[in-house]
């Protein structure tokens, strides 16, 4: 009798199988699915002037039919509808949206079950409801702004407005308070602090950045910015990242003098990023200067230490430019009481 012993090979050991319910991708893409299904079957092809027909076997269009619309070829649009993992550019996603009448919260959401990183804003509408700016009036003598997470002022009320008038005032492009305040000649600029709070509003912003890397709008202002201020440059390199908190902001105002204030945000719930702004006055010195920005005016010829002036233009030269916007309609506020950091 033998006896064996010699040792028997070791099976090779594989890797299990990744999990397909930790994978987020697979689900997406079947959510892509179904939601543009949904989009496609509830469109009226007798109002977009497609021949209705008796052979239709479901409601809506067909695939065909919006791969036609939307300028695609039809065997690509067949597998972003069945959730093939294939690659979508923004501006074939953007042709789809189009077709399919999405509005902008459903734009949004189709960009992000495709997984594309840069979704672009819907139409270039930087406008609010009517009803902010009743808001923001109601608030007075309290300046008040709306501004979304680059900082761009998108409304305010006359407050506001007689606070920071080269801000109101910058055109469009540069309404921004990030822009405005590391452009701004440091002989006269509103901050009293000024090294630290600007080292604070770039940490702040860093944190809003990182929930939009990759997209063309944030990433070109980053690239203006840095080319337009050296100083901003130099803090976006340092990577500081902090979240908004509790802070006084001290100002320094060439007719009402030095004021301290808190700065209250408002999130706007049905607007990702859109914030209100409102600047409550920190001790009874800055309450009392607030009270005088009820008046439609402030007196004329006031100038900085520097010499520089500082004009706030008459009531009818500083509209808001609020009114009515499709994309934003039905906006609400939800009325957080998250102190922030704007300007």
């Amino acid at each position: 009798m033998s006896i064996d012993t010699s040792i028997p090979a070791v099976a090779r050991l594989r890797a299990p199988e990744p999990s397909t319910d930790r994978d987020p991708a697979p689900r997406r893409r079947s959510e892509l699915a179904s939601f543009l299904r949904s989009r496609r079957e509830r469109l009226d092809p007798e109002v977009l002037g497609l021949p209705t027909g008796t052979r239709r076997r479901t409601p809506g269009l067909r695939r065909e039919e919006v791969a036609q619309l939307a300028g695609v070829g039809v065997t690509w649009y067949t597998w972003l509808e069945q959730g093939r993992q294939i690659n979508a550019s923004v501006q074939v996603l953007d042709a789809v949206a189009r077709t399919l009448k999405l509005d902008q919260a459903e734009t949004e959401h189709l960009y992000r079950l495709a997984d594309v990183p840069a979704v672009p804003a819907v139409g270039n509408c930087r406008r609010l409801d009517p009803e902010v700016q009743q808001i923001l009036d109601a608030l007075r003598p309290l300046p008040a702004a709306v501004t979304n997470g680059r900082s761009d002022v998108l409304a305010w009320n006359r407050s506001y407005a007689l606070l920071f008038p080269f801000l109101v005032n910058a055109p469009e492009d540069k309404r921004n308070s990030m822009w405005q305040v590391f452009t701004a000649p440091e002989c006269c600029h509103p901050f009293v602090n000024r090294k630290e709070e600007l080292g604070r509003m770039v940490a702040n912003f860093r944190a809003r950045y990182g929930r939009h890397v990759g997209e063309p709008a944030w990433d070109e202002f980053v690239k203006r910015l840095c080319a337009a201020s050296p100083e901003f440059a130099e803090l976006w390199a340092e990577h500081s990242v902090a979240e908004g908190g509790v802070r006084v902001k001290t100002f320094r105002h060439p007719a009402l003098g030095d004021m301290n204030v808190v700065v209250t945000t408002l999130e706007v719930a049905a607007n990702p990023g859109v914030r209100m702004m409102v600047y409550t006055p920190n001790d009874d010195a800055t309450r009392d200067r607030i009270e005088l920005l009820r008046q439609d005016s402030l007196e004329s010829g006031h100038t900085y230490a520097c010499g520089h002036s500082f004009e706030a233009p008459p009531l009818a030269e500083l509209p808001s430019p609020v009114s009515p916007c499709p994309e934003m309609a039905g906006i609400r506020l939800a009325l957080g009481t998250e102190r922030g950091t704007a300007l």
